[in-house]
């Protein structure tokens, strides 16, 4: 048999997989905390954490014992019947979240998904439209209803893309305003939009949707699947503004790399959805709710979430004491962080690749620093040195 190294794996994928994805040439093995191998054994510093997934870093000893000690006991059951780790799971996500119900599923699509049904169904019981307002910027998945809300390059070639979406610029009131209607369900957005290039809400902005959403009866759905879970800096994002949604979805680093996703609402928006509105076969399986309690239970902790901030900040202050050509603005919250370059950031990334650190780049210009939140500052400046010396080769070329 051919040895297993970068190349081999990559034909393989190339020759059986579905093409979806622009792979980077390596094939990764194993991991742990903040650090990832290929399996020619080259260590990378992985400043994207599986895309803002790995929030407790790769392998973590409580929740990979979770995770083993449910797999001894049980892996799955149908939604027929109730486990004691989706039981405690969804009382835990009310405590910290304050929403009253909880849906859980497979991912944030899923999850999105899931919240598009609530929301039209409540609209439906007071009487008003299905049409969901989204912003200009955001991703919230890649089925058809969720790229219907994404970009129009993301629809191209797959209509009829669903019907009843509709666009607005993000951080613009007055968009919204002159966009709602009667028929208008739902309102959703990113606190801190992730994929659109790290782009944070104003307060105000925030604010004022809430209050328009009360007068309007209108639900307001936070996507917080990226920007969750101990990302910013707080356990979720919108700590940060003092806006509580009618709906918030979950996912990414809610597992600690169990796929899970979340479905949270209030206890008015909740009473709408009647038993088989909706379901799930695999979503809260007690293999994934054990490994999310695992991880949940560790980010809650307010010293931990303290050092999301310092680390955050800290990453910011390397950055900026570099003198990094082109480099317009770093912003962003916690370990949520993009920096803006004047020109396009991927032949950075893939330089940074060949010098062992993980990162990403998205919106074009804007280089995506989502590590571990269990990052040491030591591997921050690494992180940071390498950055610094792929931006100046990449503009000496």
């Amino acid at each position: 048999m051919e040895a297993l190294t970068n190349a081999t794996l990559n034909k393989i994928d190339k020759e059986y997989y579905l093409q979806t994805f622009r792979r980077y040439p390596v094939a990764l093995e194993r991991g742990q905390g903040a650090r990832v191998w290929d399996v020619e054994g080259n260590e990378y510093i992985d400043a994207l954490a599986g895309i803002a997934v790995c929030n407790l870093g790769h392998c973590h000893p409580k929740v990979t014992e979770a995770i083993c000690e449910q797999a001894r006991k049980l892996v799955h059951i149908s939604n027929f019947f109730v486990s004691e780790p989706q039981a405690m799971l969804s009382k835990l996500l009310f405590e910290l979240s304050g929403l009253d119900r909880v849906f859980l599923s497979n991912s944030g699509a899923e999850s999105v998904e899931g919240a598009i049904k609530l929301a039209r169904k409540y609209a439906n019981s007071k009487k008003r439209g299905g049409n969901i307002i989204a912003m200009h910027g955001s991703f919230h998945g890649r089925t058809l209803a969720t790229i219907a809300m994404g970009k129009k390059a993301m629809q191209n070639g797959f209509e009829p893309i669903p019907q009843g979406f509709q666009q607005v610029p993000f951080n613009d009131i007055k968009a919204v305003e002159n966009t709602v209607d009667d028929s208008t369900a739902a309102i959703i957005l990113e606190p801190v939009q992730g994929e659109g290039g790290i782009n944070v809400a104003d307060r105000e902005y925030l604010h004022q949707l809430r209050k328009l959403c009360n007068e309007k009866d209108i639900v307001l759905i936070f996507d917080e699947i990226q920007c969750g879970v101990g990302r910013t800096g707080k356990m979720f994002a919108k700590e940060h503004f003092g806006v509580e949604p009618d709906i918030m979805t979950l996912a990414k680093g809610l597992g600690g790399g169990m796929p899970i996703g979340a479905i949270l609402c209030n206890e008015k928006v909740g009473s709408a959805i009647d038993f088989g509105d909706h379901g799930t076969t695999f979503g809260g399986n007690p293999l994934a709710c054990a490994a999310s309690l695992a991880t949940l239970n560790i980010i809650r902790e307010p010293e931990f979430l303290k050092e999301v901030t310092d680390k955050g900040e800290f990453l910011k202050k390397e950055i900026h004491s570099r003198d990094l050509d082109g480099l317009k603005e770093v912003r962003g919250l916690g370990l949520m962080l993009g920096a803006e370059f004047e020109y396009e950031t991927k032949p950075v990334v893939l330089k940074m690749l060949e010098y062992k650190v993980i990162a990403n780049a998205t919106a074009e210009r804007v280089l995506r620093l989502v590590p571990p939140l269990i990052i040491a500052e030591e591997e921050i400046r690494q992180v940071v040195e390498v950055m610094d010396r792929s931006v100046k080769e990449v503009n000496t070329k």
